[in-house]
């Protein structure tokens, strides 16, 4: 009879190591032209080539890096960071997605300096599992919810109830999270809002351009101003705020896409007229501050806020991490509960601010967004506090899981 044996894994620098190296300064270029040559003569390692794939995509060009993915993908799904603990007291196994940088949880970070070893399966659709499984502790699943992942998360699904070992962030919640059904997960949560958001294809939109068609035909409670967005965009690619009609043609004029998000704007600037937007990271159903967004303009993300340039910005930002348990958490203490029970997942993350009435305003939620320690220590020295809290509970949770497993099998 013949014996399957476990896939091997191929050793990568992965995404938190290059992530890195691009934000202290170093010129990935060469490292680019480096592997491009082994690619060429046939000598890159499947490792090598997903590095590849990801340094296209932090270089801004995401059909070269996505190709270059599939190519290396269509042969190898299994990988192991180079730096790897040589006796690890605990190996994960996560669970990908063959999609772009932005769509996976960038588990590397969390996993920075913990003595774990993370093994990264991709789940492609024209592979099965591997038979067996990689012997792993723990396995999470890090592909997110949109139109590219649907197929990894139902491989994975058919897979759970057999799963050998803990198995967090099921695919089954992971599936709730895309914009326009968690409106539902969460629409009733007293002390909180979500506006509703649409899936809507480019022909309604030109539809609704051009006067054929009536916002209320699409959803009761649409009035101009109105939110859109490409599906699948992140770090608010696309995001636009749209007036009337015409706005609305002058937009569609300016994307090739195809399908977009469609939600009401909400205004929620503080009484001092700037916008706040609040990071929160779920772990095991405990919220944590991850960061505060202080700018001008309703459409942040941290990195547009001028938080460099502002240190009374910083130093709100420092108050609000320091004072979190205390006074945010305590403020929507009964909002934060129900969207840990409601979401149900392990790791999550959540975008929100507080509305004019003081209920949570929620914009997101995601398994996928990004949660580091890259910033500056001499401009943000709290965070790096903050952020090695976040992932010692990250890394507790895991130990946690496995040690339960462990117990019940004994």
């Amino acid at each position: 009879m013949r014996r399957e044996v476990p896939p091997t894994c191929a050793d990568r620098l992965g995404v938190a190591s290059l992530t890195r190296m691009q934000v202290s300064g170093i010129d990935l270029r060469p490292l680019w032209h480096s592997l491009i040559t082994k690619l060429i003569d046939g000598t890159l390692g499947a490792g090598e080539g997903l590095d590849l794939a990801l340094i296209a995509q932090l270089l801004g060009d995401k059909e070269a890096g996505l190709a270059i993915q599939q190519q290396i993908l269509a042969s190898h799904q299994l990988f192991r960071l180079k730096d790897s603990p040589e006796r690890p007291r605990l190996r994960v196994l996560a669970l990908a997605a063959a999609t772009d940088i932005g769509s996976n949880t960038p588990i590397e970070f969390l996993l920075a300096n913990s003595e774990v070893e993370l093994m990264t399966l991709y789940v492609v659709p024209d592979a099965e599992l591997p038979t067996p499984l990689p012997d792993h502790d723990v396995a999470i699943v890090i592909a997110s919810d949109s139109g590219e992942t649907r197929d990894a998360l139902s491989r994975i699904e058919r897979a759970a109830a057999r799963w050998p070992r803990p198995l967090l962030n099921p695919p089954h919640r992971v599936g709730n999270l895309d914009r326009d059904k968690l409106h539902s997960v969460l629409d009733d949560v007293e002390g909180l809002q979500i506006p509703t958001t649409i899936g809507v294809s480019r022909a309604r939109l030109h539809e609704l351009s051009r006067s054929q068609l009536a916002l209320s035909d699409i959803a009761s409670d649409l009035v101009f101003p109105v939110i859109v967005r490409p599906r699948g965009s992140h770090a608010g690619g696309g995001l636009a705020k749209i007036g009337d009609r015409a706005a609305l043609r002058n937009y569609l004029d300016g994307r090739r896409e195809q399908e977009f998000f469609l939600s009401r704007f909400v205004g929620y600037a503080s009484e001092d007229g700037l916008f706040r937007k609040y990071r929160i990271v779920f772990i095991d159903g405990r919220p944590y501050a991850c960061h505060l967004a202080i700018a001008d303009r309703w459409d942040i993300w941290y990195l547009n806020a001028g938080m460099s340039q502002s240190a009374s910005k910083r130093l709100e930002e420092e108050n609000f991490m320091r004072a979190f348990d205390d006074e945010f958490a305590r403020r929507h203490e009964c909002a934060l509960a129900a969207i840990a029970a409601r979401v149900g997942l392990d790791y999550f993350i959540v975008d929100c601010a507080e509305a004019s009435d003081g209920a949570l305003l929620v914009f997101e939620a995601d398994n996928a967004a990004i949660v580091h320690d890259m910033d500056r220590v001499d401009l943000f020295p709290y965070k790096q506090p903050q952020m090695r809290k976040i992932f010692d509970a990250f890394t507790a949770m895991l130990d946690r899981r496995a040690t339960q497993q462990q117990e019940r099998a004994a």
